[in-house]
């Protein structure tokens, strides 16, 4: 007789344990290693899936990606830090070596738990090098990735860094991608392309964020727009060099399709660690939407909105005097300016470039932080004193970076300019920079500039930075006593840049700063974390602006966005454009002017007073709501709304930018307002009004100027819209939307 043994009864697959955090409607799901050898596998980032924990801990089951011929024999994970070991064949999450040995990493030790609402991954190497990442998603769903290698090696060895980037999957229906480029005076252009095999890296080593920075790099589902479409991106917060990249091999990214990912670059060399130090990689920024760019704005303007040092007060009206005097700052002159800008409801005045030093034009004087006797034989204290005596607070600019080699700080301390032995780097703007790693040009500047704080009452600095950091590299001497030549320094300038905005807000805790560098090209969440606000372009050019404001609000909330009425004639691209328009595009941020109203008409000063007093009821309501966006199908019309938290206000820009392809817009909807209530629209002149409005429909725009507007059901607003008027390039007007 045989000896029949029965058939094993079938079970259920075991279904591994994983990790989550969801938040907001986005999920990240990490499924760690067994036994900690290896670091955890990113299972899902994205929409938060239904049944939660239950549903996530199936993922790794169903999830399984199939092996293709001429591949590994096995299925191999993507993990929070890819590389070779883990059978990644992209761009690395870590690179780095030690003199000596080389290859690839094997991560040992790993361990994975929720620390404080995050996921926090450690790990260390055969060669002592120690990880930490932590991975926190945020009440709006963003997901900040911060990482971290310790040099624990128990010999001399130093440990060079030479990347630590976090990197995120993609699935397979993201398939196109946006980024953004620019230049002077025309930033954040928008840029698409496809999907396709192969690195879209956009890299940086301007030693500023840049001009052409990408702001965000961004992929999404086909076609993805303001109001719809899947988007991911991800933000280095960091004001130094940095890189963003999307990423597709032909065998994939282990479950997924593509990869995601940001990080600092540096520089051969740049961070080279010793025994027990440590380097910090910048905090790179993930968010993902189902409705669109607009979605991606919502999540991070109110992620940004809810850390403690946002700015809480009212943002005041502003005038700026360089395009009002430039150079020339003559104290009856600006005593005028500021008389002129006290009674049309400006509520800051500051004083732009020309104050100190030899500074009477551009090519000397920079770097010494001294009031002028010759221009201000009294020092700025009359002018301090006339501006405060109006109720005004008083700014003033500095570039504290950068010096002219015609200065006397250069002249007594050539060591202090950041510049390789062998000479200076080209000029540019007939600048160099100052050396801040340098602990007594930091220390002189940082009391120079605290000094005229306290002792002339400023309650505001615009920040300048205005050139590229080419060939930034010193002679320094290491902690184990070694001297290195030419050393790169970009992160180490950036670092103590860092350090001397925390240290001036330490012991002035009141002051207010703005970053501005050539305009727009230091906007990033590193330095943002540390100002008030950014200069979101030195275009003001209200045509120009139009668009550079709108794509640097997909990161950037209009509180923290400068935008202001230049001269009729623009300065930057000499193009002549109506008040009523520079009205309109100024109050899409924090609103001001830069301007010579001390000769402006009195027409033109009863306009701006309108205008400021618009500006201050309408800050509540632009400074926290949500933006809407949206355009004619041929990008010649746009529409800007900003909506209350409650859905019960919202503000509209209607835009004109070029002249369409039809003589007659049709109506134009109002998006993001609530469909299930009634609204009253009021055209608001204090904005502006078209300079000719023809064939106006005035079935509704006459209604909707007066007092009580016209009063129209939110489904018609939403779906059908409003009859634009005839509007030529360069006019708009602005729609106030209130719930009755």
């Amino acid at each position: 007789m045989t000896d029949q043994t029965a058939p094993p009864t079938p079970t259920a697959p075991s279904v591994p344990s994983v990790l989550h955090l969801e938040s907001a409607g986005t999920a990240l799901v990490l499924e760690p290693r067994a036994g900690g050898s290896g670091l955890p596998e990113v299972l899902h980032w994205g929409s938060a899936l239904a049944g939660g924990a239950s549903t996530y801990a199936a993922l790794s089951a169903v999830t399984t990606a199939p092996m293709p011929p001429s591949a590994f024999d096995a299925p191999w994970p993507l993990t929070v830090l890819p590389g070779e070991a883990d059978g990644w064949s992209g761009t690395p999450g870590w690179a780095g070596h030690r003199a000596g040995a080389a290859g690839a990493v094997r991560w040992h030790d790993v361990t994975c738990e929720v620390v404080d609402a995050a996921l926090v991954t450690r790990a260390s190497s055969p060669d002592g090098t120690l990880l930490e990442l932590r991975h926190a998603l945020d009440d709006h769903g963003v997901l900040r990735v911060d990482a971290s290698v310790t040099n624990a090696g128990t010999d001399s060895v130093p440990l060079d860094v030479a990347a630590l980037r976090a990197i995120l999957p993609l699935p397979l229906r993201a398939d196109e991608v946006l980024d953004l480029t620019g230049r002077w005076c025309r930033e954040r252009s928008p840029q698409r392309s496809r999907l396709d095999h192969g690195t879209h890296l956009r890299a940086s080593r301007r030693g500023r964020t840049g001009h052409d920075a990408t702001l965000l790099m961004m992929a999404g589902t086909s076609g993805f727009g303001w109001r719809h479409g899947e988007v991911w991106a991800v933000h280095t917060a960091w004001s130094g060099n940095h890189e963003h990249l999307v990423e597709a091999l032909p065998e994939g990214a282990g479950r997924h399709h593509a990869v995601l990912g940001g990080g600092e670059l540096l520089a051969p060399g740049e961070v080279r660690l010793a025994p027990g130090e440590t380097y910090a990689a910048p905090t790179v920024v993930f968010v993902h939407s189902t409705d669109g760019l607009d979605g991606l704005s919502r999540r991070l303007h109110r992620s940004l909105r809810a850390r403690p040092g946002h700015p809480a007060r009212p943002r005041p009206v502003v005038l700026n005097t360089w395009e009002a005097v430039y150079f020339e700052t003559d104290l009856d002159h600006l005593k005028s300016l500021a008389d002129t800008a006290a009674s049309i409801g400006v509520e800051r005045f500051v004083l732009d470039d020309g104050w100190f030093g030899g500074r009477r034009h551009d090519r000397a004087g920079l770097g010494d932080w001294v009031v002028s006797p010759d221009v201000w034989p009294d020092g700025l204290g009359p002018l301090v004193e006339h501006v405060k005596g109006l109720g005004l607070e008083f700014g003033l600019w500095f570039e504290p970076e950068m010096v002219n080699e015609d200065s006397d700080l250069v002249r007594e301390h050539p060591e202090w300019v950041l510049r390789p032995a062998d000479g200076s780097p080209r000029e540019w703007r007939w600048q160099q920079l100052l050396d801040l790693t340098n602990d007594d040009a930091r220390g002189q500047l940082f009391e120079r500039i605290s000094h005229l704080v306290a002792d002339t009452g400023i309650d505001y600095i615009k920040w300048d930075h205005n050139r590229d950091l080419h060939e930034a590299v010193h002679t320094v001497t290491t902690t184990d006593g070694r001297r290195l030549v030419d050393a790169p320094a970009v992160h180490a300038h950036t670092l103590a840049f860092y350090r001397l905005l925390d240290d001036l807000r330490a012991r002035h805790p009141r002051l207010e700063i703005e970053s501005c560098s050539s305009g727009g090209a230091r906007v990033d969440l590193g330095v943002l974390d540390r100002t008030d606000r950014i200069w979101t372009s030195d275009c003001n050019d209200a045509l120009e602006r139009a668009s550079i404001q709108r794509w640097t609000s997909l990161l950037v909330p209009a509180e923290l966005m400068g935008t202001h009425i230049g001269p009729a004639t623009a300065h930057t691209t000499h193009r002549t454009v109506d008040l009523g328009f520079r009205m309109l595009m100024a109050l899409q941020g924090h609103a001001g002017l830069e301007w010579d109203i001390s000769s402006c008409s009195a027409a033109e000063l009863e306009q701006l007073t309108a205008w400021t007093a618009l500006a201050r009821e309408l800050r509540p309501l632009l400074h926290t709501g949500d933006l809407a966006r949206s355009e004619t199908p041929d990008g010649t019309l746009q529409v800007t709304g900003t909506i209350a938290p409650d859905g019960g206000r919202a503000a509209y820009t209607v835009a004109r930018l070029v002249t369409g392809r039809d003589a007659v817009t049709g109506a134009v909807p109002l998006p993001g307002l609530d469909p299930s209530r009634t609204y009253a629209v009021r055209v608001r002149p204090e904005a502006g009004l078209p300079a000719v409005v023809e064939s106006a429909p005035a079935a509704w725009w006459e209604r909707a100027l007066t007092a009580d507007g016209l009063v129209v059901p939110g489904a018609v607003l939403t779906d059908v819209g409003l009859p634009v008027p005839v509007l030529g390039p360069a006019q708009g007007y602005l729609l106030d939307v209130r719930a009755v």
